[in-house]
């Protein structure tokens, strides 16, 4: 038998498919599929399975959902990803990172989620293959499901820290101590914390954060909540202060400051001589309301701005190995409704 005819004998070597994947990984072909293409769909565990197979294997994914990558293909655009479309707090953040991706070329993809997880993975899964990287704000997604989908995607977390993955944060705790501060000056011993939603990173941050400072300042804060992020959840809000009564209240949002300002009106109560108020976000125009709202602002711009300056720098190649996330600083910004100190205080 000749050389030739021995060679044309020989068994191919073929590039191992999904379907080899999933035989040594112990699991479905479709399990595979979605471990690549749909993240959070897939438990931590499972996907780290996967993954190890086919890096043994030496199975690569050849599909959209890598463009960017490997020097395949890229789209020129980013997903933003934003809790709540209609809150006033994300507009700077939005011009701040259509600026910086405008910069580099790119266009930024706006998907609203309604404070709502099961909307967010579902817009990430379809929308994934058409960007070459995510800026989630305020995701109402798990740690470990934020973590799987940067695993497939360069990402980047605003307002929220995710360990593994880069995060750029306001400084929560730099806010609430200032107005913390601020209220004790005026005589507000008692400071009572409306929540915002369980889910929320920025909620537990808050308020882990007047607990510190009242401890400090001898103070004594309780919580009450959790209610939506909206005016109609300040409103909720007001009417639970009309039954359990303090000098100060500090609002997870000012969206719900609002709320809570306009339900205490009808109800002839004198602000801030009967209760300081303090709202977070310092969104437009808080200035222009009755009485001026005071609130912790954070400079969202730049965070927008940071965010995605950070999320190309990825999708060029860059790797994330900060351990802790990018912290922009806060500040008070003291208006009527908290300015007067306590009457008889």
């Amino acid at each position: 038998m000749s050389a030739d005819q021995q060679d044309s004998r020989a068994p191919l070597v073929t590039a191992p498919t999904i379907y080899d994947v999933a035989r040594h990984a112990g699991v479905a072909p479709s399990t595979v599929s979605r471990t690549f293409a749909r993240p959070g769909r897939v438990s931590f565990d499972t996907a780290q399975k996967v993954r190890a197979a086919a890096e043994e294997l030496g199975y690569r994914v050849k599909s959209a959902n890598r463009a960017g990558l490997d020097g395949e293909r890229r789209t020129k655009m980013i997903s933003l990803m934003l809790a709540d479309i209609s809150n006033p707090v994300f507009f700077e953040l939005i011009r701040g990172a259509e600026e910086a991706a405008s910069e580099a070329g790119y266009l930024v993809l706006l998907n609203n989620t309604h404070e709502d997880d099961r909307v967010e993975r579902n817009i990430i899964e379809r929308t994934l293959p058409m960007v070459d990287g995510v800026l989630l704000t305020s995701s109402r997604m798990s740690d470990s499901a934020i973590r799987m989908m940067a695993k497939q995607k360069p990402t980047v977390v605003a307002n929220r820290a995710v360990n593994g993955v880069a995060s750029v944060v306001p400084d929560n705790a730099r806010g609430m101590r200032r107005a913390a501060e601020h209220l004790a000056s005026c005589g507000r011993r008692n400071i009572l914390y409306a929540a915002g939603p369980e889910a929320s990173w920025s909620d537990g941050m808050r308020w882990r954060a007047l607990r510190e400072s009242a401890l400090e300042l001898e103070l004594k804060v309780h919580r009450m909540g959790p209610f939506e992020p909206t005016s109609a959840g300040g409103r909720r809000a007001a009417q639970h202060w009309l039954d359990h009564r303090a000098p100060a209240v500090v609002l997870y949002n000012d969206l719900m400051a609002m709320g809570f300002l306009r339900e205490l009106r009808q109800h002839n109560v004198r602000i801030p001589q009967d209760v300081a108020v303090v709202g977070f976000d310092n969104v437009q125009e808080l200035d222009l309301i009755s009485p001026s709202l005071s609130s912790v602002a954070a400079p969202m711009h730049a965070i927008g701005a940071t965010a995605v300056q950070n999320l190309l720098a990825m999708v060029r190649g860059a790797t994330h190995t900060a351990s802790k996330p990018v912290v922009v600083p806060s500040r008070l910004v003291v208006r009527e409704s908290s300015a007067l100190p306590l009457l008889g205080g």
